[in-house]
C-alpha cells in the first residue's frame, strides 16, 4: 500500500506547528510536504524589535529544513487549487510552474496586509506583515533621522522626524514604543539643529488603545506610550495620504514621511479561488477543521473561520495564539482521518497576552493577573523564549547585548520603497525587477499595488526572496556598481537641472517614481544586464547581435566615432516629469 500524500500550504504559526506535529505523529509513514514561498519560520511577534536594530532578522526567521526533519520543503507560492483533481499548482522562486498531488491537504495560507479605500494610503504608506517591511522601516526611520539632522530648513526638519503608525492593535503599539525609543536614541547621540524632537503618533478610530484586550492592558500600555512621549490619538484616522503628509479624519494636517499602517489583517485571496464557503474572507470549516464537503481538506489559522465552541454562532479572532493551537489540532485530525488516532475538536483556554512595549516596559495578564512594569517585562521575554520553535540562544544574546551596548543606527539599502508596497498578496517577499507578477485571476494571488505609469501600463515584477536582494546587491558593490537612487530622495535631485528624456538604460537610472516596481536601471542589481555583458543583450554589431544602424554624419569639430552630446546626456540620476515625486512613505 501506497503510503499517504500529506501537502501543507503555508509556514505560519498554523501551518509550521501542523507539521511539526504530524512529522512526530507519522514516524515516517507518511509523505509530508510543506509548500512555502520561504524558507524559513517567521516568529512575527519578535519583528518590532528587529524594526528598530534590538535583533538581526535572522534571530526570528527559523529554518524550516533544519527543525522539520521527516518534512519535504518545497519552496513556491501556490496559485491555485484543484479539489476534484486534488492537488496544488505553484510558481516556484524562478518562475516555474509546478503541482503536488495529495491525499490529505492542509490550508494554512495565512493572513496579508488589511486595505482601506482611503486615498493615496496605497501608494504612501507600508504595511508591518514580514521581514521585507520590517528592514525597509528600519532603513527608513535611521535615513530620516539622518537627514533630519542635516536639514536646514525647519519645516523639513519637522515632517523628516514625524512618523504616523495608524492602528492601535498589538502590532501598531509596539511599533510606535519601540520606535520612539529609537529615535530618542538617535537624538541623544546627534541632536537635530532645530532644537526639535522626534515626533510619534499612534492613531486608531476605536477608543482605547488595543481595543481587543483586556481595558486593564489597555490602560497599561497607553500610559507608557504618553509617558515616552508618543500621541495616542483616538478616534481619529487617516483621510487621505499624499507625499508631504498625511490629512487626518478631524481635518489636521500632518507633514511627515513615514505612514506605517497596521490597521489589520485579511485572510490569505488565494482562499478566494476554492470555491468553498467564506466567512469575511475566510474558509469555513467545522469544529474539527474540516471543509464541509471536502473531508480530505484542513484548514487552520488565519485563512479558516473556525467556530468558537464557548460563544456559540462566534468565530475564533485571527491571532497567533489561535493559530498555533489550531495547528496541533489539525494535525491530530489528520492523523485520525488516516487511521492512526481518534479526532478532537478545536477549543481553546484563554492564556493571555503580553504586549512588549520597549526596555523594560510591556503590559501582560497571564493566566488573567494583570502585569506592568519590569515584572511584566520579563514575563514577556520569557514568553516568547518559551514560545520560539529555535533561535532561543540567539536572541537571548542579542537582548544581553542590547542592554549592555549602544544600538547601532545604520542603513543598509538592502530593501527599496517600491519593492514591500502595501498591496500585496506576498508580504513576506521583497519584490524584485523581473518578470511580471501574477494578477488577481482565476485561481492567482492578488497582484500589488501600484499605480498605473505614463503609459497606462502597470510594471509588476515577481516576487523573490529577501536574500535573493541581498546578494544581488552585495555582488553590485563588488562589481563597483551602486543601485539606483531611491525616490524618497528627491530634495537631493532637485538642484540638477532635468534631462530632456528619462533614460531607462543608462547607469543610474532608476524606477517610474511613484511606481512600485517599475523598470530597473540596466546594469543595476536585479535589473536587465547592460548590453555587450555576461548574460546581457549582444552589442550591436558584434557577433550574434544586431546590425549596426548607420550613423548620422558627423558635425564639424566633433572627434570622429563620438556621436553628439545632446542624443546621450551624461550618466545620472534622472528626474521624471511627467509623473509626480514619490515621497518615502
Amino acid at each position: 500500500m501506497s503510503r499517504p500524500r500529506i501537502v501543507i500550504v503555508g509556514a505560519g504559526f498554523a501551518g509550521y506547528r501542523t507539521a511539526r506535529t504530524l512529522a512526530r505523529m507519522s514516524r515516517n509513514k507518511a509523505d509530508i510536504t510543506l509548500l512555502n514561498p520561504t524558507d524559513y519560520f517567521l516568529y512575527l511577534p519578535l519583528l518590532p524589535q528587529v524594526a528598530v536594530g534590538i535583533l538581526e532578522p535572522r534571530r526570528v526567521a527559523v529554518s524550516l529544513s533544519g527543525t522539520l526533519p521527516g518534512v519535504r520543503l518545497v519552496l513556491g507560492e501556490a496559485h491555485g487549487l484543484d479539489m476534484d483533481a486534488r492537488c496544488v499548482r505553484y510558481t516556484d522562486p524562478e518562475g516555474g510552474e509546478g503541482t503536488l498531488a495529495y491525499d490529505r491537504l492542509v490550508l494554512a495560507v495565512g493572513s496579508v496586509n488589511k486595505l482601506l479605500p482611503i486615498p493615496g494610503v496605497a501608494e504612501h504608506a507600508h504595511g508591518f506583515r514580514g521581514l521585507p517591511e520590517a528592514l525597509y522601516l528600519r532603513d527608513h526611520v535611521t535615513r530620516q533621522m539622518e537627514l533630519a539632522a542635516a536639514e536646514d530648513d525647519r519645516d523639513r526638519c519637522a515632517a523628516r522626524c514625524t512618523f504616523v503608525v495608524v492602528g492601535a492593535g498589538y502590532t501598531g503599539t509596539e511599533v510606535a514604543a519601540h520606535g520612539k525609543m529609537y529615535t530618542d536614541a538617535q537624538v541623544r547621540s546627534r541632536p537635530l539643529r532645530q532644537g526639535l524632537r522626534p515626533r510619534w503618533l499612534l492613531l486608531d478610530i476605536a477608543s482605547r488603545v488595543l481595543p481587543e484586550m483586556d481595558e486593564r492592558l489597555s490602560r497599561t500600555a497607553d500610559r507608557v506610550l504618553r509617558q515616552r512621549g508618543v500621541e495616542v490619538r483616538m478616534g481619529t484616522s487617516v483621510k487621505e495620504a499624499t507625499h508631504d503628509g498625511v490629512l487626518l479624519t478631524d481635518g489636521e494636517f500632518l507633514p511627515t514621511r513615514t505612514l506605517v499602517w497596521c490597521v489589520g489583517v485579511r485572510p490569505d485571496p488565494l482562499v478566494e479561488s476554492t470555491g468553498q464557503p467564506l466567512e469575511r474572507g475566510r474558509l469555513v470549516v467545522d469544529s474539527y477543521l474540516q471543509v464541509p464537503g471536502r473531508p480530505e481538506v484542513f484548514a487552520c489559522g488565519d485563512a479558516a473561520a473556525v467556530p468558537d465552541l464557548d460563544r456559540p454562532g462566534k468565530y475564533t479572532p485571527m491571532t497567533a495564539q489561535h493559530a498555533w493551537r489550531q495547528g496541533r489540532v489539525a494535525a491530530v485530525n489528520v492523523a485520525a482521518s488516516l487511521g492512526v488516532c481518534a479526532r478532537r475538536p478545536y477549543r481553546h483556554r484563554d492564556l493571555g497576552f503580553v504586549v512588549d512595549l520597549g526596555g523594560a516596559r510591556a503590559a501582560a495578564d497571564p493566566f488573567g493577573v494583570p502585569l506592568s512594569g519590569p515584572v511584566a517585562g520579563a514575563v514577556t521575554r520569557g514568553y516568547h523564549l518559551a514560545a520560539m520553535p529555535g533561535n532561543r540562544v540567539r536572541v537571548a544574546a542579542d537582548w544581553l547585548l542590547n542592554a549592555v551596548l549602544p544600538r547601532q543606527a545604520v542603513q543598509l539599502g538592502l530593501v527599496r520603497s517600491w519593492s514591500v508596497p502595501l498591496d500585496t498578496a506576498s508580504p513576506e517577499l521583497a519584490r524584485t525587477p523581473g518578470r511580471p507578477e501574477r494578477g488577481t485571476g482565476a485561481g492567482g494571488r492578488s497582484g500589488g499595488g501600484g499605480g498605473a505609469g505614463a503609459g497606462g501600463e502597470r510594471s509588476e515584477p515577481v516576487h523573490e526572496g529577501i536574500t535573493e536582494i541581498i546578494d544581488n546587491t552585495e555582488k553590485a558593490q563588488l562589481a563597483g556598481a551602486e543601485p539606483p537612487p531611491h525616490p524618497a530622495d528627491r530634495e537631493l535631485a532637485d538642484s540638477r537641472p532635468p534631462e530632456p528624456e528619462p533614460a531607462t538604460s543608462r547607469p543610474g537610472g532608476e524606477p517610474a517614481r511613484n511606481q512600485p516596481g517599475g523598470e530597473p536601471a540596466r546594469n543595476q542589481p536585479g535589473g536587465e544586464p547592460a548590453r555587450n555583458q555576461p548574460g546581457g543583450e549582444p552589442a550591436r554589431n558584434q557577433p550574434g547581435g544586431e546590425p549596426a544602424p548607420e550613423r548620422p554624419a558627423q558635425p564639424p569639430g566633433t572627434e570622429p566615432g563620438r556621436v553628439p552630446h545632446e542624443h546621450h546626456p551624461a550618466p545620472g540620476p534622472v528626474r521624471r516629469e511627467d509623473i509626480p515625486a514619490e515621497g518615502d512613505t
